[in-house]
């Protein structure tokens, strides 16, 4: 059992006290865990792959007086009796530094574990294949505006183990999970755990669609019948969970009435329960009717008001890189869609436009699948213009829907190639449908080369 004290803002654990601690791989998650574990009285070690020259995170904490090893992961650096390792969640399990802890018997987790025991705050954990960010977001929207107390936490950039420093009692940690993550949890337990949905992702990383709906599975593994599992009814892969779970279960669904929060027509319910009318939600798309859905049903068991729930959806303004609104410029509206970093996120995209206004920037890292599925969806839509390794694949899918099509070396360059081809009252998409990797860090630095386009573009026109 953990022994902890009351102090301020989180529990203190005090059996981290003079225990030998790795941290394996920095980023944000590894250098917030790194501060955590050392303000816990943990003897910490942080070894990154980075050069320690070029590696700022690794000096801040040098000068905390935190051993840092960096440029490589020395298998010998283990032999030094660590009692628990955290690894940064987008290591593989097969890292032969993990493989060596493990054989060793050291416990490998990841930082949202050390976050949760020393949180006060109780949490409600999201995670899915799609929507995760945007629903997030939503449901601490809504909490905020109905006189909660909501932080946002986890996968959504704000490190669990950053934000429970800050947290209190009184507040909600709303965390965004990864499957990376989950993997590397074991006494974790949100009050309220919702699944967006499930699709065949992060295949290389997990070996298995089994494996992967495993680690995603673990968001529950601690709960109980007092705490809540929102799964998406009209999805199988979900629906069959539902009998897994000691939690209690409410669903959402676009397709049928069910014990949650579902569409009819043009208005959205929770439990017979008129809520709001769909077409009222400020982002575009059946996909955001499914995150305002299962936003409604945490926003119920939260005692939120109908009032301010429909308030905050309708003026809902979306997720930077995930369908954010772009501005104009001559009439021509521009959406940064970055995070569609697969081909379910970039038909849901397409399925909040007029196609034929439309001209899609798509294209990235290639992952050996072929873009067959997106043909129906193109289908219509005026122009693409095609970036990235999967340009000459995405130009099959395109021939095959009968849509023209231009290839660019970047964001830059396609958005420039978008503009000029548009006329007044059309819509330039970035929705990808591929990982960044082959041309960028991540999806963010790709979004963001989108929008200084843009506006370059408006200083210049």
């Amino acid at each position: 059992m953990l022994e902890w004290i009351e102090c301020e803002k989180m529990k203190k654990i005090t059996n981290f006290e003079n225990k030998k601690v790795l941290v394996l791989g920095l980023a944000k998650s590894g250098e917030a865990a790194a501060r955590l574990l050392t303000k816990l009285g943990a003897l910490v070690t942080v070894n990154d792959g980075k050069a320690f020259e070029e590696n700022p995170a690794a000096q801040a904490l040098l000068e905390l007086g935190i051993k840092v090893v960096c440029g490589s992961h020395p298998l010998a650096l283990l032999d030094e009796d660590f009692e628990l390792m955290i690894k940064n969640p987008g290591i593989p399990y097969s890292n032969p530094m993990v493989e060596k802890a493990l054989a060793k018997g050291i416990p490998v987790l990841t930082e949202v574990e050390l976050a949760y025991l020393v949180s006060e705050a109780p949490i409600i954990a999201i995670t899915g294949s799609n929507g995760k960010t945007t629903t997030t977001t939503m449901i601490a929207d809504v909490l905020n505006h109905g006189g909660q107390s909501a932080l946002l936490s986890g996968n959504i950039g704000y490190p669990a183990s950053e934000v429970v420093l800050k947290a209190e009692p009184k507040d909600r940690l709303v965390m965004e999970l990864s499957s990376f993550q989950l993997m590397g949890v074991d006494a974790f337990h949100p009050h309220i755990a919702l699944i967006t949905n499930l699709i065949p992702t992060h295949i290389d990383y997990h070996g298995s669609l089994e494996n992967y709906v495993a680690a995603k599975w673990n968001i529950q593994q601690r709960m109980t019948n007092e705490d809540y599992v929102i799964l998406n009814a009209d999805q199988e892969l979900t629906r069959v969970l539902a009998s897994k779970t000691q939690a209690k279960v409410l669903y959402f669904s676009t397709k049928k009435e069910v014990e949650g929060a579902y569409l009819q027509g043009d208005k959205l319910y929770y439990n017979g329960e008129f809520i709001m009318e769909a077409s009222s939600i400020g982002v575009p798309g059946l996909h955001n009717v499914e995150n305002a859905l299962a936003t409604i049903v945490v926003a119920k068991l939260s005692n939120i008001a109908n009032h301010v729930i429909v308030d905050t959806l309708k003026h809902f303004g979306g997720v930077k890189h995930r369908l954010q609104y772009a501005g104009q410029l001559h009439d021509i509206t521009f959406y940064n869609d970055s995070k569609s970093t697969n081909i379910l996120a970039c038909q849901k995209a397409l399925s909040g436009f007029d196609k034929e206004n439309l001209i899609l920037i798509a294209g990235g890292l290639d992952r050996g699948n072929s873009f067959d599925e997106l043909v129906p969806d193109i289908k219509g839509i005026k122009k693409m213009i095609l970036i990235g390794e999967t340009a000459g694949k995405m130009e099959l899918a395109a021939d095959t829907a009968g849509v023209s099509h231009s290839n660019a070396k970047d964001v830059a360059e396609a958005t420039r190639i978008a503009f000029k081809e548009a006329l007044a009252g059309d819509i330039i998409l970035l929705s990808p449908a591929n990982a960044s990797w082959d041309m960028y860090p991540n999806f963010e630095v790709r979004g963001d080369e989108f929008l200084k386009t843009i506006e370059d573009l408006k200083g210049e026109f």
